[in-house]
């Protein structure tokens, strides 16, 4: 659905040019959760930005279902951005001010449609936040939030979500809430998720990429899960690793597999 062709991007600064993104080449599936890894400054964010068609690129070329990027007009750009891709910042971009389920309705309303009653309650209940609609954004948790804007993302019935960072503001259990609620929006749709956080990434992606001086360093694709962590999660069972040392994170995994009544597997 999606492929970039030896794509680069400079950036003109003060202390010369920053090359960004330096030959990259990737062919991207029409679902799965895949995630953009790599330090500060490797070239994550502009990678995202320029898939998602919020920056130009200085070469190479990106295709979306065999059109390419150089052949859309201002006005296929446009409908690009607005209906075909979800964007999902660490910054949640709410209205603090209005309740949950104005700041989703707003979003149906932009998009031209409305705000079909059937289909809101359903859009609630997918990403888990049905019993908070009248509550305002402002006395919501970061986890509660970036729901919402999942949730507001998700209103475009876009076939592309692009998540900057969406677990950067948050603490590590609110984070898995998030990246649970992602994982299985990824059966139906494709997920980008650009993310320093390594251990996540390797939890729950069907795919990393990982970039290094705007290449890419390694291209990882995982046929089937592979534990690389003390405790991984397989559907609806645990997988613990022979000999591992056990977190306090780890233990309370465990304790709520059992809890649960969950197979664990050693």
């Amino acid at each position: 659905m999606l492929q970039l062709q030896n794509v680069t991007k400079t950036y003109k600064t003060k202390a010369g040019e920053v090359h960004a993104l330096n030959g990259i080449s990737l062919t991207f599936p029409t679902t799965g959760l895949v995630f953009i890894t790599g330090k500060s400054g490797c070239g994550k964010t502009t990678l995202l930005n320029v898939i998602g068609g919020l920056d130009g690129i200085d070469g190479g070329e990106i295709f979306i279902q065999d059109k390419q990027f150089s052949t859309f007009s201002a006005a296929e750009y446009d409908s690009y951005r607005n209906t075909f891709i979800g964007f999902i910042f660490q910054e949640y971009n709410l209205l603090p001010e209005f309740t949950v389920e104005k700041n989703i309705k707003i979003a149906m309303e932009l998009q031209g449609r409305k705000a079909e009653e059937i289909e809101f309650e359903q859009l609630l209940k997918d990403v888990e936040i049905d019993g908070l609609k009248k509550r305002k954004i402002s006395e919501l948790s970061g986890g509660q939030r970036q729901r919402v804007a999942i949730a507001r993302a998700l209103v475009k019935q876009p076939r592309i979500i692009m998540a900057d960072e969406p677990t950067g503001a948050l603490d590590s259990g609110t984070g898995i809430q998030v990246l649970d609620t992602l994982k299985k929006l990824s059966e139906k749709t494709l997920v980008i998720v650009v993310s320093h956080d390594r251990e996540f990434a390797e939890k729950y992606a069907d795919r990393i990429v990982h970039l290094e001086d705007g290449k890419v360093a390694q291209d990882v694709t995982f046929t089937q899960r592979e534990i690389t962590s003390a405790v991984s999660e397989q559907g609806n069972k645990l997988v613990v690793r022979r000999g591992a040392d056990l977190s306090e994170r780890d233990k309370d995994a465990l304790a709520k597999a059992i809890r649960e009544s969950k197979d664990v597997e050693i």
